[in-house]
């Protein structure tokens, strides 16, 4: 699914419809360069988790951030763009987060490598012009599958 975003605004909408239909468990990487688009995505899909997007500023300097989601469920928010090495990562404890009972967002999912998960879903955002992104979302593994086609329709909406 391919789309393209004009403004900021429409970034944070795009995000909101991606979650709409995310649940404890889920994963959501985000690709791109420097200024593409990712927080202000990750601040939509807080938003339609029931979070203020306000609290969600870029965690650069601390790695992640946390916040209680809608029903109580843990949104981990990632930002792996400082880490250069995975031995970095895997002393976080990464596993309890990426697999436990929360959503999580991965900004520079590409920093894992080998650690990146086998199913989640792709966000590839990219620059297009002054204000303009390109923005493609893949399923990576059958159980995103489903949701893609879910979020497709709450985009569309």
């Amino acid at each position: 699914m391919k789309m393209i975003s004009n403004s900021v605004n429409q970034t944070i909408k795009i995000g909101k419809g991606i979650a709409k239909n995310l649940c404890a468990g889920d994963i959501v990487c985000l690709f791109g360069d420097l200024g593409s688009g990712k927080t202000s995505l990750t601040k939509g899909i807080a938003c339609g988790l029931g979070l203020d997007e306000n609290e969600i500023i870029s965690p650069t300097f601390v790695v992640m951030r946390e916040a209680k989601a809608r029903e109580n469920v843990p949104f981990y928010h990632f930002d792996f763009y400082r880490l250069g090495d995975c031995a970095d990562i895997m002393l976080l404890g990464y596993e309890e987060y990426f697999y436990g009972s929360g959503i999580t967002v991965i900004e520079w999912p590409d920093r894992l490598k080998y650690l990146l998960p086998e199913e989640y879903i792709k966000v590839a955002l990219s620059v297009k012009g002054k204000g303009s992104r390109l923005i493609e979302i893949t399923a990576c593994g059958r159980r995103y599958e489903k949701q893609l086609r879910e979020i497709y329709e709450n985009i569309r909406h």
